[in-house]
């Protein structure tokens, strides 16, 4: 399949490059998405998220080195990406369960991270729910912060935001902004690749912002999918979108923001919907 070839060589590239800086974007760009839409979908595909893959992959191949006894510890540290020699000790100690010095000794187990390959495996069958909605631009107005380009750095930004726009009151002030669809309290992932990254808690409006920062989301084909429960369940249905529905849907991800749409954002029992920003694959 030819999702799944992309992947395999979005990989190929990466581990010719393990001794340089990994370029996410051009991950992405083999993959045909963007570079957050790359990284989600190898974190719910790995199991990992890519940057620890990263890491775990290079101090794999440290070991390897550090067995062949004529490297300095220094310059495999260097090679590696740490410019600091007691980092690099720190990060492979952890990993390894053993200093780099002790790795030159005969005897010494270290672990072996062996590189991912992608592909099709065959589960139960389980419906997925969804619906194609193709929807021209709209204005949304809220509260957002900046995000890292790397994704598994965000996971304590968005919690502490959407706690902080409780306590301050913020989600009633947008509730009573909303009058346009979609028709519901927003979590908004904007990640392309040409603009720094963020993340907005918002309603669709065409009200006066007022105190609230406005962002126009592009017009777009969007798949749709509805769920309810906690936000664990959210993050199970993204999972279930990238592993189970997209490799066979017929579509791929466009850039457009991902946007989760609160129905009922009681976080105990919610009621929800995600978008995800799709395009027809090409022939």
């Amino acid at each position: 399949m030819e999702w799944v070839k992309r992947l395999n060589e979005s990989m190929d590239y990466l581990e010719e490059h393990l001794t340089e800086e990994i370029d996410y974007e051009q991950l992405g760009r083999i993959a045909c998405c963007s570079a957050y839409h790359f990284q989600r979908m190898f974190t719910y595909m790995a199991g990992i998220p890519l940057a620890e893959y990263i890491r775990r992959r290079r101090m794999s191949l440290a070991a390897v080195d550090l067995q062949g006894g004529k490297e300095k510890i220094i310059d495999i540290a260097q090679k590696y990406g740490y410019q600091s020699p007691t980092a690099f000790n720190r990060a492979f100690q952890a990993f390894h369960g053993a200093a780099p010095s002790a790795v030159r000794d005969e005897g010494v187990p270290v672990k072996s991270f062996s590189p991912i390959v992608f592909s099709i495996a065959v589960k139960g069958a389980s419906e997925v729910n969804y619906r194609i909605e193709t929807k021209d631009s709209f204005r949304i107005v809220g509260v957002s912060a900046p995000l890292y380009g790397e994704i598994e750095a965000n996971f304590a930004i968005v919690p502490k935001m959407w706690q902080e726009a409780v306590e301050k009151g913020t989600l009633n002030q947008l509730a009573g902004m909303m009058d346009q669809q979609p028709m519901g309290i927003l979590g908004v992932s904007i990640c392309d690749d040409e603009e720094q990254w963020k993340y907005m808690i918002a309603a669709s409006s065409t009200k006066e912002s007022g105190e609230f920062e406005e962002y126009t989301v592009p017009a777009s084909t969007w798949a749709v999918f509805p769920g309810t429960g906690t936000n664990q369940s959210v993050q199970e249905l993204e999972r279930r979108i990238v592993t189970e529905w997209l490799p066979s849907s017929g579509y791929e991800y466009a850039n457009a923001p991902d946007i989760e749409v609160y129905l009922n954002p009681d976080p105990k029992d919610a009621k929800y919907e995600v978008w995800i920003p799709v395009t027809k694959k090409k022939d």
